[in-house]
């Protein structure tokens, strides 16, 4: 005897839903990067160049053509400096 397709509305359901998750994480993730793949294995020179390129473009994997620096780039410090007490 077959098993009624009511039984398996809720295994479906479910699928479903992790579905709709999945593709819903992986596209948040891509407008996080610019549509472009996330980044693994990140050493220290690509999160540095990262960090230049969000600093340039206003993204993490934004990167830019121009061969000069926007206005206010020269003072553009990721250094964080301590504030004083005064």
């Amino acid at each position: 005897m077959g098993v009624p397709f009511e039984a398996l509305l809720p295994y479906g359901i479910m699928i479903g839903f992790f579905a709709f998750s999945a593709a819903s994480l992986a596209g948040l993730k891509s407008m996080q990067n610019g549509g472009k793949a996330p980044r693994r294995g990140l050493d220290a020179w690509d999160r540095q160049m990262m960090e230049r390129d969000r600093r340039l473009t206003g993204f993490a994997r934004g990167q830019t053509d121009k061969p000069e620096a926007p206005p206010g780039f020269e003072v553009n410090n990721p250094w964080r400096v301590e504030k004083r007490f005064f």
